[in-house]
């Protein structure tokens, strides 16, 4: 029985598109940080970026699905930090390995402060936005299945693989947004909550 001829292969974007798209993000990216995201238009980036419409257009639908690619290139690299932490936290007995597993996706980096509090713009607005509260969801469930499955890498002993990983990512996850919701400004308070709250998790999970 012949096999079917292999399906060819999708083309890949020119390098000029490439490098178009890339600007507009970062572009979008520094202005979002800056001035938010309500407060920052298409025309804001296009201006940016050096960019017409059109090609703001050609590589995007809507400012959402913009914003979008860049909270999840943001995941994406803390994912890989994680990953990384997670090689070296490997040798350490079970609780302490927890403790530091969670108080590392509790901790928000300084760098990272500015797409969190971002996020939690985007999410408000999303709140009120027919269809866009599910894509936002849709963004989270991703997020907390690749942090379950860290969560089961790391403390095998601790979270098995199924719901209960999924609910021990979702718990974490929503810990952290509430956190720098509260602690945005940081101090001695911030980081004795992140202690506190990273230490009740880690218990909970042992």
């Amino acid at each position: 029985m012949n096999s079917l001829p292999a399906e060819p292969a999708a083309p890949r974007p020119p390098r000029r598109r490439v490098h178009t798209k890339a600007r507009i993000l970062s572009a979008a990216g520094e202005l979002f940080l800056s001035a938010g995201y309500a407060r920052t238009s298409i025309e804001d980036i296009c201006t940016a970026a050096g960019y017409t419409r059109g090609a703001f257009y050609s590589n995007f639908a809507t400012k959402e699905d913009l914003l979008l690619e860049l909270f999840d290139e943001q995941a994406a690299e803390r994912m890989a930090e994680l990953d990384r932490l997670a090689t070296v936290a490997g040798q350490l007995e079970p609780r302490e390995r927890a403790r530091r597993m969670v108080e590392a996706l509790l901790r928000v980096e300084d760098a990272e402060t500015g797409w969190i509090l971002l996020f939690l713009e985007f999410r408000l607005l999303a709140a009120r936005t027919p269809g866009l509260a599910e894509r936002v969801a849709a963004h989270d469930r991703t997020v907390t299945a690749a942090v379950a499955v860290l969560l089961v890498r790391v403390l095998p002993e601790l979270v098995p693989v199924g719901a209960a990983a999924e609910q021990a990512a979702e718990v974490v996850l929503a810990a952290r947004e509430g956190l720098l919701a509260r602690t945005a400004a940081g101090g001695p308070a911030a980081e004795q909550l992140l202690t506190s709250t990273a230490a009740m998790l880690a218990g909970l999970m042992g």
